[in-house]
């Protein structure tokens, strides 16, 4: 067998080949593209025969995507893809200097493939249409993410100079198209109170708002009255960083619509789409983005324990002496926790068995939070079992263990 250790970087990337006793057997740089892959089948071939198995060759890495990742999966090799704080303690044990370069990682990397592999976790390939999924639904829940904190930057703004806006904007969201349009036409107090009824009236039926008259009247008295603010010049130059926020927001807003329809469509190609949206709380957007983030790759997940401590949903054990403690996993993959957080959100709504099992731990004085990790445990394992069997999620089957009654 052979192990490398890819040290990727942005234009190159850092190879080592060590054989089964750890002798270094090749160095090398490599150019990143078609070229380098050409040259590192290359170097891999003089040390294999022509019949030889590519599984044979082990290679880590400091990531499990991207193009690159992609061509040595494909080419047969085994690989590795580890987080960098666990090369960075594997380096620690190999050195207490400090030192570092990139050649010293590559060196890293083979050693701990040819040493841990077995604590590893093996890069799966996923279908196109898995990678595809992720694309879109990691793209539409960033820009999600980031019209929070803009939204976050203009309320702060809002604050500082013209809390009029808040209050009077507090039926809506600061994000809505009609609360935007009005704030770029009126961005200073004085402005805003100048708006008419019938203005506020028509941005109000462009967003499709109900009871218009009351809630375009109650806008333009909350406008119109007596708030502290800033100097003229002051309030001005808010209202200019204001404007660029609004037209941050409404594009965020735009593209976030189209990406929408790029999940739904990807995700619709799927051929566990049915599966996943037979899950309680899980919509099409929720199951989009828990396929992309658990992949569908057969054999990665081998049974449901190891797919909940991937989903980081599984509690963790300290036990030392006589103290024993459980805690939540802090490192987890923030994206799928979100979502499956939301999903038992949602589950709790919609669902007689997940509410049942919410509530039962909201009995034994869990928290809100905790319980809703708890039962996004629960709800993983039954999405393993019905990925497993291609079968949709069945209620009374789920519960049946725990509240017999339900199918009564």
């Amino acid at each position: 067998m052979l192990f490398v250790g890819d040290d990727w970087a942005e234009d190159h990337h850092d190879v080592e080949v060590q054989d089964d006793q750890g002798r270094a057997l090749r160095t090398a740089r490599l150019p990143e593209g078609v070229d380098g892959m050409a040259r590192f089948h290359e170097l891999i071939a003089t040390f294999l025969s022509e019949d030889a198995d590519p599984s044979q060759v082990l290679v880590c890495i400091e990531t499990d995507r991207g193009p690159w990742v992609r061509a040595l999966v494909a080419a047969g090799y085994r690989v590795f893809g580890v987080n960098p704080k666990q090369a960075a303690r594997h380096r620690e044990l190999m050195s207490i200097s400090g030192a570092k370069s990139d050649k010293a990682d590559a060196h890293t990397l083979a050693d701990m493939v040819r040493t841990r592999r077995h604590q590893l976790r093996q890069v799966a390939a996923d279908s196109d249409v898995a990678e595809a999924v992720k694309v879109v639904a990691r793209a539409h829940q960033t820009l999600i993410w980031e019209r929070t904190r803009h939204t976050l930057r203009l309320r702060a703004a809002l604050r500082d100079y013209f809390p009029a806006a808040l209050q009077a904007f507090q039926p809506l969201t600061l994000t809505g198209a009609d609360t935007l349009e009005l704030l770029a036409k009126a961005p200073t107090p004085a402005a805003a109170a100048r708006l008419t009824l019938a203005q506020i009236s028509a941005a109000l039926r462009r967003a499709r708002r109900r009871d218009i008259p009351a809630k375009a009247a109650a806008i333009a008295q909350a406008l119109r009255a007596e708030h502290l603010g800033q100097a003229e010049i002051v309030a001005t130059a808010y209202a200019a960083t204001v404007r660029a926020t609004i037209a941050v927001l409404q594009t965020l807003n735009t593209q976030i619509k189209t990406l929408q329809g790029q999940v739904e469509q990807h995700f619709g190609q799927h051929p566990d789409v049915e599966v996943y949206l037979s899950q309680p709380g899980m919509g099409v957007i929720i199951g989009a983005r828990v396929l992309a983030e658990f992949g569908d790759a057969p054999g990665r997940y081998h049974d449901a324990r190891s797919r909940k401590n991937y989903a980081g949903t599984a509690p963790i054990t300290r036990q030392s002496g006589k103290a024993k403690t459980v805690h939540a996993r802090f490192v987890h993959n923030d994206r799928l926790v979100d979502a499956l957080h939301m999903q038992a959100g949602a589950a709790i709504l919609h669902d007689a068995g997940a509410r049942a099992y919410y509530d039962e731990l909201r009995a034994r004085e869990i928290g809100h939070n905790a319980a809703l990790r708890q039962l996004g445990n629960r709800l993983v394992g039954l999405l393993h079992g019905c990925l497993k069997s291609t079968t949709p999620y069945n209620p009374t089957t789920a519960w049946a263990h725990r509240y017999e009654h339900l199918a009564a």
